[in-house]
């Protein structure tokens, strides 16, 4: 079924204030997790609701969380998420970068115990649109170990985001936002509710041998999600985990803390008009990009920038609608009659 965004927005907000969220908060999990879904992340969109309602009945993530701050100078944070949601505790971190580098030229911010962040590029966008770039390195503890390293069979390592954004004078942000290995867990459980199969070359069976099958990696034993390019995606992995856990106080991929899905980001972020004057920096990265998308295409081919596919299909989803397997909008449903809230007819 397909759902116009703000209607799906309200149904998302209705059921995290249900839950125990304040108005504020519901509406800013169901405006990121919406948001996902209209670029095309349907990975880190509404099919993240229904575990969202079980953790916090559970006490494996808190309504209503302030970051707390456990080290601070002028130039650098290191805080705390108190296990709050990750789109209110991202939120707060990402702005406390912001401030600190309009007045200082860079920050880095190291967040640690931070519910699930969501759509990791939901930050480097929030920085660009402040006119600041910067780049996030994630990790998450426990229950997100899913990745096995090069040369394993085994989970060893979290997914570990990459993200970064650069404002661009007139246009939207580029927006880089990767991951370490080859597929978001995300994607395998849309897979799963949508009944087909991931793409060849992202999991291996508990053998070690490649599946499609989104079933092999839920099985018991479970099946595991590859690095991307081999040893450079493992690499970038191990980097991820000991700037994101081991740096923040965090601490890197650890099953002892198996029980549920903390996130530690490091963030940095720089001012453009602390390096040079922001008219030619803005003129240059439009030479830049002109420079790259003047190459010839391959056949069918299109050159984009990193971002540019986001924004088409917001575009286009803006327009047509969200589309909402079946699996997903029952699971919606459940969370939804858990907390009192009736799905719209």
């Amino acid at each position: 079924m397909k759902l116009a965004h703000d209607r799906l927005r309200t149904l998302i907000a209705a059921i995290f204030q249900h839950a125990g969220c304040t108005a504020e908060e519901a509406e800013r999990i169901a405006a990121h997790l919406v948001e996902a879904n209209l670029v095309g992340h349907d990975s880190h969109g509404v099919i993240r609701v229904a575990p969202y309602v079980q953790w916090l009945k559970a006490g494996k993530v808190h309504a209503n969380r302030r970051i707390q701050v456990a080290f601070e100078n002028d130039a650098i944070a290191v805080v705390d998420g108190q296990g709050g949601f990750g789109q209110t505790i991202g939120e707060q971190a990402t702005q406390l970068g912001i401030d600190k580098c309009a007045r200082h030229g860079v920050a880095v911010i190291a967040l640690r115990n931070s519910g699930h962040l969501g759509r990791i590029g939901d930050w480097p966008l929030m920085a660009a649109r402040a006119g600041v770039l910067s780049l996030h390195f994630v990790n998450t503890t426990g229950a997100g170990i899913l990745v096995a390293p090069f040369g394993g069979i085994e989970r060893r390592l979290s997914a570990n985001p990459i993200a970064a954004g650069i404002p661009i004078q007139g246009a939207a942000p580029l927006l880089l936002d990767i991951s370490a290995c080859t597929i978001a867990e995300g994607k395998i459980k849309v897979a799963l509710n949508k009944g087909i199969d991931v793409p060849e070359n992202c999991i291996i069976d508990a053998k070690g041998q490649p599946t499609t099958d989104p079933k092999v990696f839920y099985a018991n034993p479970p099946g595991a999600i590859l690095p991307i390019a081999a040893h450079k995606g493992y690499g970038l992995a191990v980097l991820c985990e000991i700037l994101a856990g081991a740096l923040t106080g965090g601490g890197c991929s650890d099953p002892a803390h198996a029980d549920r899905v903390i996130n530690g980001m490091l963030s940095i972020y720089l001012a453009p008009a602390f390096f040079q004057r922001e008219p030619e920096f803005a003129a240059e990265i439009q030479r830049f990009i002109a420079w790259v998308k003047s190459s010839p295409r391959t056949p069918g081919g299109d050159i984009l920038m990193p971002g540019e596919i986001e924004e088409r299909i917001r575009t286009q989803r803006l327009r047509d609608g969200i589309d909402i397997d079946a699996t997903t909008w029952a699971q919606i449903g459940e969370a939804a009659k858990s907390v009192g809230v009736a799905l719209p007819v």
